[in-house]
Formats: structure tokens, sequence, C-alpha cells
């Protein structure tokens, strides 16, 4: 039997991927499990990457990315944060998470200290403990789901390295609002502490987003195409940071990814001619769809962007015996230990058609009486 290494025995497999296998078990179940879009990737963008394909545009590329493509994010990301990044502070990523594992591989040593608010994205202090750092959790339920200035300070030490910033959030889908920023990046130059700022569902805000590149200098911005455009299988994603920073990442990217999927950069050319509005206004609805039934049972937090709602199990449930009683039911979500150090709540995503959406609220409003 070989012996796997310590680093691995860190991390565990995702609670998301067993509601998953669970789901192959199950005749046609509601599922609101899924964290991804459910429209299809647009004509122009699946034509760019058929002619890519068929210009032979299929062999490795650059490993910070193509030059249009780096130029053309650099371009999006002025316009958004009005911070302008040069190509030795852009690297072309496969995915967000594969920039989450570059920068965290870049910045973190062992023992450094890596500050969460949780809830968190899952796969946060997973990657923290790969790396040899300690995940230190910040408390929000407390504080409506944002990062209380004050518990942060008292949670800096000095081997605090990182913040981990998700907004808007999965799986709360809050949005940070500017003050809240404003007060968090106060404290974080006080420290020296660099903020990774994790904003994959920018494109999903239904409230006013603000990046915190646009407040702090020394944060490191990931995002990418993958959610926004329905292109969760390409891989693609960029970040954006100080030019020590990203010269890092995309050290460690050359001895792992090597670099984005050719075909996909090649296709994201085409992203800024395709107008996503209606989409992401569909989910919009979708939201208020969603929220008008399941407040009249759950407590919800504010689901401000992205496509998640975050609800407190009933009374006498945690939130994975309300899980289990769920898919029991043939209707299948998340349960919040998957995304915090409490069992308390559940996660649903929205993106699935209306009539799915309504029945699945539904159920659960009836479980939960």
């Amino acid at each position: 039997m070989p012996k796997l290494s310590a680093r691995v025995g860190r991390i565990d497999a995702s609670g998301i991927r067993r509601i998953f296998d669970l789901a192959k078990s199950l005749k046609d179940p509601i599922n609101l499990s899924i964290g991804q879009p459910d429209f299809a990737v647009p004509e122009q963008v699946k034509d760019a990457a058929c002619a890519a394909i068929r210009a032979d545009r299929n062999t490795y590329t650059q490993t910070q990315g193509i030059p249009e493509l780096r130029a053309q994010l650099q371009a999006e990301e002025k316009s958004f944060t009005g911070r302008t990044w040069n190509d030795q502070e852009t690297l072309v990523t496969s995915g967000v998470s594969g920039g989450l594992f570059l920068a965290l591989c870049a910045l973190v040593d062992d023992g450094d200290e890596v500050l969460i608010p949780d809830p968190y994205f899952v796969m946060y202090k997973h990657l923290v403990n790969l790396f040899g750092g300690r995940p230190v959790f910040l408390d929000t339920y407390a504080s409506d789901f944002l990062i209380d200035p004050e518990r942060l300070e008292r949670a800096i030490t000095p081997r605090t390295r990182l913040l981990l910033l998700n907004s808007p959030a999965n799986p709360t889908g809050r949005i940070a609002p500017r003050a809240n920023l404003e007060a968090v990046a106060a404290v974080c130059r006080r420290h020296g502490i660099t903020v990774l700022s994790d904003e994959i569902y920018r494109s999903f805000a239904y409230a006013p987003m603000t990046s915190m590149a646009e407040l702090y200098e020394d944060t490191v911005v990931l995002a990418g195409h993958s959610k926004a455009f329905g292109m969760t299988g390409w891989r693609l994603g960029y970040a954006c940071g100080a030019a020590a920073v990203i010269q890092a990442m995309t050290k460690v990217q050359q001895y792992s990814f090597v670099c984005a999927p050719s075909v996909t950069q090649y296709a994201a050319l085409a992203c800024p001619q395709v107008d996503m509005t209606a989409h992401h206004d569909a989910y919009r609805r979708k939201r208020d769809l969603v929220v008008g039934i399941l407040s009249r049972r759950f407590e919800l937090a504010p689901p401000d962007g992205a496509f998640y709602l975050w609800a407190k199990a009933p009374a006498g449930h945690t939130g994975t015996s309300f899980v289990e009683k769920a898919i029991a039911n043939n209707c299948l979500i998340i349960p919040g230990g998957v995304f915090s150090e409490r069992d308390s709540h559940f996660r649903i995503c929205y993106t699935v058609p209306d009539e799915r959406l309504r029945a699945g609220a539904e159920l659960l409003c009836r479980l939960a009486d």
C-alpha cells in the first residue's frame, strides 16, 4: 500500500461532491445543489472556440496568457475598479480555483495564519491547510454575514498573512457594502495584511458592488468568465495584483497548470461582444421568487448577489439533519457544515427552471412545518 503524503491528509473530500454522488441514486430529484449557471455558453463564444480549434490554436500559450486576452482583461478591470494593471500584474489562470491555488502557494508559508470569514467557500480552508497555513475563522453570523472590523482587528497576530474575501459570496449571497470594505481595508492597512479578493460572482450583483481593489492597494483580485458566461467547465479565470505576487504565481503556474486552456483563452476574446444582461436579470427574478417563498418559514441571509440562498434550519434540526430530511423527500440541498464551522444552516442554489425552483421551495417549507 503506497504511503500518502501528510499534506493530502490535511484535506477532506468535498461534502458537495458527496451530494452530487447521492443525486445519481435518486430518480429525477429537485436539484438545488449545483453551483453553476443553467444557461448555455453564448453562440458567439462557442463559434470563437471552434474557430480557434480549426485555426490550430491548440498548443500551449504563454504561461501568463495570450497578450490579446490580458489586454482585454486589463481594460475591463480599469472600467470596473478604476485601477490600471500592466502585463506584469495580470495572469490568466485555470479558473478562479486555479488562481486561489497559485496565490496561496505563492503567499502562504508553513504556520502562516489566513483569516477566513465564516461561512466560506468550501475550497478556502482546505487549500490553506494543503499549503501548510492555519485557517483562522472570523464568525460573521452575528454581523449580518459581513466582516466585523473590530473582530478582524482582534484576530490578527504576528503570524497573520492574508485575508480571504468573497463578495458576492458563496454560500451566503452577501455583498459587502462599500463602507464595510473601507473599514476592513483600514484594519488590513494598519497591519500590512494582503487581501485575496474572490470576485467570481461580480456579474451577479443585485445590489451595488465595490471591488476591494478600489479601496486597498495590497489586494489580489481573482475573477473570471466561467460563471458569467456559463463556461464553468472551460476553466478560465484571471488574477490582478502587485507584480511581485503575480510573477510568483506565474512561476508556480509554469510548473503546475503550465497555462490556462488555449482554446478557452481565444474563445474569451468574444465575450465582450455578448450581452448577458437577460440571463443575469433572470437570476435576479429567481432570487426574488425563492426568497418570497422561503422567507415564510426560514431565516435567510440577505441575498445580494451570486445565485445562492443561505437559510437557517428550522427549530429542532441541524443543517445536516434537515438536509437529510430534504434528500429523503427527493430534494437536493447542501448542509451548512460544508461551508462553515457551524452546522446550523443549509445552502440552496436557484439556477434551475422556475417551476422546479417553486416546487423545491414549497417542499422545503412543508418539511419545515
